[in-house]
Parts: structure tokens; C-alpha cells; sequence
């Protein structure tokens, strides 16, 4: 209860600013004047070539979440047509900003459908995830020198 209030007290707060700072009232309130400080760019929070190799590797799965500034794409489950009783997720972790083997981690979620017509959890060969990483790895670098993805 503690949390759910406390995050609803940031959120009205941080709306109440979003919106006062729309309209001018934030710097006629806080007491700055009527010259604006420029703001300053803002890219996304991790390795660009990462990023845009890691949407580009993984298209075929739909795409869930995508948050740029921590680093995490989730994908849906996905099957083939070929495969039916066979599905597949992925969630793809950038952990630097710098390109570089060890700033990316993929994990991958594989479930079966059972006799009963459920999906159950099914294992993932730790090669699959390394194949998948590596495909990104190679993208990135063919992004970095073609100079696309800053």
C-alpha cells in the first residue's frame, strides 16, 4: 500500500511539472526568468550499433517492450508455421555503451505444447543464446562500419 501511494505521489508530481512546464508556469513559479536554458541532447542509453543490431537480428519476433535508456528489448512468443506446437521468446539485455562482446546478453524462452494442449517450458540449447548473440554482434560491427546507428 506504502509503494502504490508513493509511486501515485510521484507520478501526480512529476504530471503536475509535465504540465506546468508546458504551459511556462514552472519557471514563473520557481523563479526563473523568461529566458529558457537550451536543452540538452539526449541519446538512448547504450551502444547504438547494439541496439539497432539487436532490432534488426531479431525482426522476425514481435516486438513486446523496447526501453533504450535501460538497455532491455523484449520480444513476444513466436512460432513458424512448420512448428506449430513450438514457440519461442527472446529478451535481449545492451549492458554498456560500449560495443563490445560482453555489454550484450539474449535470453531465449522455448515452450512445447503438450498432449493436453498446453504450453509448457522446454530447454533452451545455451548455444542457441550464444548463436543469437553472436549474429548481433556481427550486425553491430557491419552498422559501425557502414556508420549507421549513432
Amino acid at each position: 500500500m506504502k509503494v502504490s501511494r508513493g509511486l501515485f505521489g510521484v507520478t501526480l508530481a512529476l504530471g503536475l511539472v509535465a504540465g506546468l512546464s508546458a504551459c511556462g508556469t514552472v519557471s514563473r513559479v520557481v523563479g526563473g526568468g523568461d529566458e529558457q536554458p537550451q536543452a540538452q541532447a539526449v541519446g538512448i542509453g547504450v551502444n547504438g550499433y547494439l541496439w539497432r543490431a539487436s532490432l534488426d537480428t531479431l525482426e522476425f519476433l514481435p516486438l513486446e517492450t523496447a526501453d533504450p535508456w535501460g538497455g532491455i528489448i523484449n520480444y513476444g512468443w513466436h512460432s513458424t508455421a512448420t512448428s506449430p506446437n513450438e514457440r519461442i521468446k527472446a529478451t535481449v539485455y545492451i549492458l554498456d555503451s560500449r560495443l563490445r562482446a560482453d555489454a550484450l546478453n539474449v535470453t531465449i524462452n522455448r515452450e512445447v505444447r503438450n498432449e493436453a494442449g498446453q504450453w509448457v517450458a522446454a530447454p533452451v540449447a545455451a548455444q542457441t543464446e550464444t548463436d543469437i548473440e553472436n549474429a548481433i554482434l556481427t550486425r553491430a560491427r557491419q552498422l559501425r562500419l557502414a556508420g549507421a546507428g549513432d
